[in-house]
């Protein structure tokens, strides 16, 4: 596959010793700007995200002239860094400044396409409450953006929690040191009944408030998309149908603020608690970091130590231009990290491995048999790994076309055990090859055992900032 919908796909050096069919999103944009500006006819074209609270994100680039021959491949490429943008980003609205046809084609894109329509159903009506629209503008609205620090509260006694796919983790922590730390395997995923989640929380609150003189606060993260301690966007409540999300689930976290005597809570998306995590432990800023569990968390620490208004939910975001890619079972959309930065990866690329597993299984039942395999040297479990590593060089390339990043904190269920060591290695091998700035520039870390264990529960529980 070298063509998507026009857009010339570029095959990697390191080819995925499991995914040979793989296209590198990094590849082909790089390589579409490359010709563009060589062709003397480059158009530009500005994109401009806005968020509710009127913060907005520019983004420059350049097409071809619609006479162009390669003019074909405009609208997949501008159509993926919008993708990209809105789950890295977030935004409502979306300002094209650029050629008009380009504009009407995300219109139609957003409007008439089943991953458009869910892209934008996911933007509009459930995180940011409005209408989700494409403009054409001959102006962009002024860039604004905001940026406020993020934990490091360490004062009191405070329970850290972490709520994940297949667990929930939740720790007692008095003046920063541990003192009690317990996680507990749950299936929140599949439970149409908000009062399992509720009463699966409060367990693990009740517990860890047992080994405290007294609870100060409560801090906890979560995949999905919170505002101001109110779910937006959640896979944790997926299996939950509307009527009962709407009633129950978007102010499930103030209502355990309120059985906890109000005490200050703060609710945010596991990404960031995991890039803050890291960036206490390193002592260092400009932190991406991916975790790989049951999907892909991702979170951004800026270069000055702060968090953003930014969604950064890496799990939505296209790594792999092959048309013919893995689907999204969420989204539907093909080529998102999900597929290669997760569980899901794994269970995609056993059958490539020739490993056979039983199919009823769950994805962290499997897993585990291929850490098994891994652990007693199996090769077919080591090109699982190897693969995932490609990946992973290719995506940090990706990711470092819109992010300041000098450290990639790398931490999951995934990277556990001896294959981690394997995904790293085939990420630095993809950088030192395909991109030798980037090798220079970028470190990759894995937190250390202490971290491993309570690196994330510490890092939640520093969340709220006591009066």
């Amino acid at each position: 596959m070298n063509v998507n919908n026009g857009l010339p796909l570029i095959a990697p050096k390191i080819v995925p010793v499991l995914d040979p069919a793989f296209r590198p999103a990094v590849l082909a944009n790089r390589e579409f700007r490359r010709q563009a500006e060589n062709s003397q006819r480059a158009v530009p074209l500005r994109l401009a995200l806005e968020q509710a609270d009127g913060s907005v994100f520019h983004y420059p680039t350049a097409v071809f002239a619609t006479d162009h021959p390669l003019a074909a491949g405009n609208f997949t490429y501008i159509e993926r860094i919008v993708k990209f943008l809105l789950w890295a980003w977030g935004g409502y609205r979306v300002y094209v400044q650029g050629p008009k046809t380009i504009a009407e084609q995300l219109q139609r894109h957003f409007r008439e396409t089943p991953t458009g329509r869910f892209d934008a159903a996911i933007m509009g009506d459930k995180i940011y409450e409005r209408p989700f629209e494409v403009i054409s503008a001959e102006s962009l609205p002024p860039a604004r953006a905001s940026s406020a620090p993020l934990g490091r509260h360490l004062n009191g006694c405070r329970i850290g929690f972490d709520l994940g796919g297949s667990d929930r983790k939740a720790a007692a922590v008095m003046e920063g040191k541990v003192v009690f730390s317990e996680e507990v395997v749950w299936d929140p995923y599949h439970q149409p009944d908000p009062q399992y989640h509720f009463e699966g929380i409060m367990d693990s609150l009740r517990k860890a408030a047992a080994h405290l003189p007294r609870v100060d606060a409560i801090g906890g993260s979560a995949a999905g998309v919170y505002v101001n301690n109110r779910v937006k966007v959640a896979s944790l409540f997926r299996g939950v149908p509307t009527d009962a999300f709407n009633k129950r689930v978007k102010d499930l976290f103030l209502e355990i603020k309120k059985v906890w005597n109000n005490v200050p809570l703060e609710i945010v998306n596991d990404g960031e608690v995991t890039a803050l995590a890291g960036s206490m432990s390193l002592g260092q800023n400009a932190v991406l970091g991916i975790a790989m569990g049951t999907s892909q968390a991702g979170g951004y620490v800026t270069p000055e130590g702060n968090i953003t208004s930014w969604l950064n939910e890496l799990a939505f975001m296209p790594v792999d231009y092959n048309p013919g890619a893995a689907v999204d079972e969420w989204s539907g959309d093909y080529g998102c990290g999900v597929q290669y930065f997760s569980q899901q990866a794994v269970g995609k690329l056993i059958p490539a491995a020739g490993i056979r597993v039983d199919a009823t299984l769950s994805l962290p039942e499997k897993l585990k048999e291929v850490q098994r395999l891994m652990a007693a040297g199996d090769e077919r479990a080591k090109k699982i790994y190897q693969t995932i590593g490609i990946y992973l060089g290719y995506g940090v390339a990706h990711y470092a076309d819109f992010y300041d990043l000098k450290n990639v904190l790398i931490l999951g269920r995934v990277t556990s055990g001896q294959g981690g060591d394997v995904i790293l290695d085939g990420a630095r091998d993809v950088l030192r090859v395909e991109f030798p700035e980037l090798s220079q520039r970028i470190v990759f870390h894995v937190p250390n055992e202490h971290d491993k264990r309570h690196g994330q529960a510490v890092a939640a529980a520093s969340l709220p900032r006591l009066a």
